[in-house]
């Protein structure tokens, strides 16, 4: 008598909790070391994680060339980075003029996205390096706190999506959980580190700019036909699936940098 084994299991909610968690402990960690260390330290591992990006960018879009292309890119996140603005800026163009000649398709994403990361990462060097650790753990927090809020209240309340022709499994709860989360680290800093009340609302606007860094990031690769940028990073895909939040927040955090007078706020100015 041949033993019944049922129907197939299908995968549960919580089947990619635990790898995530891992890969998401271990790539935290090398971040907080960087961020302590501070410094060339700090400025090389973004460098890295631009370039990674950048190749796993270039990839996505069928670039034959995509490790000269991730090279460049973090050079380039280098140079802006190292050198006076009159000077490094011209670099945050390069990788995206001379890369947009080497993918298959979809040029001007190529190079839109690519002046983006090198941005963002120009942007994570400033905040550590000119307003100082606890601020750009503060930036990192709410990315955190955006991704885990909204994992788990999509999975345990669900409910309408978000934006279901681009990413199929993000819901309206876990949109505005993130927003919540986001919140209370603004709370936390006001407290704890003598931050204006302002830096609540910068904190939430904050984490809408993450959640549409990852949307743009989600609307790429749907068009690209792909799940993940690569598959370097177990349970989260590749280094460009797991930025994309930091790199809209970054990105984001350069346009109202001025206008919303953040050192004041900071309590650094």
């Amino acid at each position: 008598m041949t033993p019944h084994t049922g129907a197939p299991k299908t995968p549960g909610r919580w089947s990619d909790l635990r790898r995530r968690a891992v890969s998401a402990i271990v790539l935290g960690g090398l971040g907080i070391a960087a961020i302590w260390a501070g410094g060339l330290w700090f400025t090389a591992f973004t460098a890295a994680a631009v370039g990674t990006m950048v190749f796993e960018l270039a990839g996505m879009l069928g670039s034959p060339v995509r490790r000269r292309l991730g090279f460049m890119a973090g050079g380039a996140c280098l140079a802006v980075a190292l050198l006076p603005a009159g000077w490094g800026l011209p670099f945050l163009m390069l990788p995206a003029i001379f890369g947009a000649n080497e993918v298959a398709r979809d040029r001007l994403p190529f190079a839109l996205f690519t002046v983006l990361i090198v941005l963002a990462g120009y942007g994570l060097i400033h905040l550590r390096d000119d307003i100082g650790t606890l601020w750009l753990v503060w930036l990192v927090l709410i990315v955190v706190a955006t991704d885990v809020f909204g994992y788990f209240a999509g999975r345990l309340i669900g409910g309408p999506k978000f934006w279901p022709q681009i990413s199929p499994k993000k819901t309206w709860a876990g949109t505005v959980a993130g927003w919540i989360g986001a919140g209370g680290i603004g709370v936390a800093y006001v407290y704890w580190a003598g931050a204006q009340p302002q830096i609540i609302g910068i904190s939430m606007a904050m984490s809408m700019a993450a959640q549409f860094g990852d949307i743009a990031e989600s609307a790429l690769k749907r068009r690209a036909g792909v799940k993940d940028s690569s598959n370097l990073i177990p349970g989260h895909g590749g280094f460009f699936d797991r930025f994309d939040g930091v790199l809209g927040a970054a990105v984001f955090l350069l346009l109202i940098e001025r206008v919303a007078e953040l050192p004041l706020i900071f309590g650094t100015g």
